[in-house]
């Protein structure tokens, strides 16, 4: 088996003048990945290369996989995502996966910034103040999800309401309002993250109840796991799948 020319076209996108030490080390496995990922998979669905990539840095970053991360990142800056959304794709992440496993992440991009020339910090992007993060983060919420917001603060025991607060103020009013990114690609980043971290189907089912409800259909997310797929893995994607069939059936 050869590289194909159309993986080789997309490989050297990413990664202009790029040589693999695994190419020499592990030839098969290689051409078996790039035709696959960079092939195969690339040829369905309709995603552009900027939201290919930030869905997957999402997807990475859910599976904790920080070298690939770190590789994908290099590509995704060569294509046009820019250092704003980069950022902001880490940390869309923290209030899922949270900041113990964002912190390398965290790091890694700022390292990779720092080595391309871009100064830190970037310009702030928060668009809320500790007064009205609650107000602001339930308008998001509720803009999202709906009646169903109201149901969980009636339904929340006594004792719990704390969390349905902080849903509001810290998930969605420090991170959900900030800009950089568009409310509709947020969603789609935590649907991917999610789906990359496991064990969280019914989060999974509601962010896809989300995406929905943002603009995102099914063949936006059936895209986005499929260009997820070579970097989480089959399980992982068919999970996600049997929630999206779920939710919405065929």
């Amino acid at each position: 088996m050869k590289i194909s020319e159309t993986a080789n076209k997309n490989h050297e996108e990413l990664f202009p003048d790029h040589k693999s030490t695994l190419k020499i080390t592990d030839p098969e496995l290689v051409e078996i990945f790039d035709n696959f990922a960079f092939d195969e998979v690339i040829k369905h669905g309709d995603l552009d290369a900027k939201t290919r990539l930030m869905v997957i840095l999402g997807a990475l970053i859910g599976s904790q996989t920080l070298s690939e991360y770190k590789v994908m990142l290099k590509g995704a800056l060569n294509v046009g995502v820019t250092p704003i959304e980069v950022k902001e794709i880490v940390y869309q992440s923290v209030p899922y996966v949270g900041i113990a496993k964002a912190y390398d992440f965290i790091n890694a991009t700022n390292e990779i910034l720092e080595s391309r020339g871009v100064k830190l910090p970037l310009d702030g992007q928060s668009t809320t103040t500790p007064e009205n993060r609650h107000e602001k983060g339930l308008e998001v919420q509720k803009s999202i999800f709906g009646e169903i917001i109201d149901k969980m603060y009636e339904s929340s025991p006594e004792n719990q309401i704390h969390i349905q607060k902080y849903l509001s103020a810290n998930c969605f009013g420090d991170y959900y309002t900030r800009t950089g990114l568009d409310v509709k690609t947020r969603e789609l980043l935590t649907f991917c993250i999610l789906l990359a971290l496991g064990g969280c189907e019914p989060q999974l089912k509601g962010h896809i109840v989300g995406n929905l409800m943002v603009g995102n259909d099914k063949k936006v997310l059936l895209d986005a796991v499929t260009q997820t797929l070579p970097y989480v893995g089959y399980p992982r994607t068919l999970n996600a799948i049997a929630c999206l069939n779920e939710i919405i059936p065929e």
